[in-house]
């Protein structure tokens, strides 16, 4: 093995280990991690498989292998963001709907108050 390879496997594992060490100390919930693991275990294939990059590549039709890293990697950003926004509009309604539940409270809290 290369040394770049060795180097590239035991920052993946580190990294794999890391989100697993994440994941149980509850700073990162499990919905979120998936993309995570995924993203790492793929780092590690391709560490271990140096050709396997070149060899999708050609089966795909895509002349540079870097082009396909990097359009695989705005996709799947792309992908992450639309779920992202999905989770902060569902939020902000979840939100809004807290607030007037406490505002209807709050108004009944006075009332019963006065009397």
């Amino acid at each position: 093995m290369v040394k770049i390879q060795l180097i590239a496997i035991t920052v993946s594992l580190c990294f794999l280990l890391y989100i697993v060490r994440l994941i149980i100390k509850g700073k990162l919930r499990e919905e979120y991690s998936f993309i995570w693991i995924v993203c790492t275990v793929v780092l590690i294939a391709f560490s271990f498989w140096r050709n396997g990059l070149e060899i999708i590549a050609n089966v795909l039709g895509v002349y540079e292998a870097p082009n396909l890293v990097f359009t695989g990697a705005i996709f799947a950003i792309l992908i992450y963001l639309l779920h992202l926004s999905i989770v902060v509009s569902k939020l902000h309604a979840q939100n809004k709907q807290l607030a007037q539940e406490i505002a209807l409270l709050k108004e009944k809290f006075i009332e019963k108050k006065s009397e």
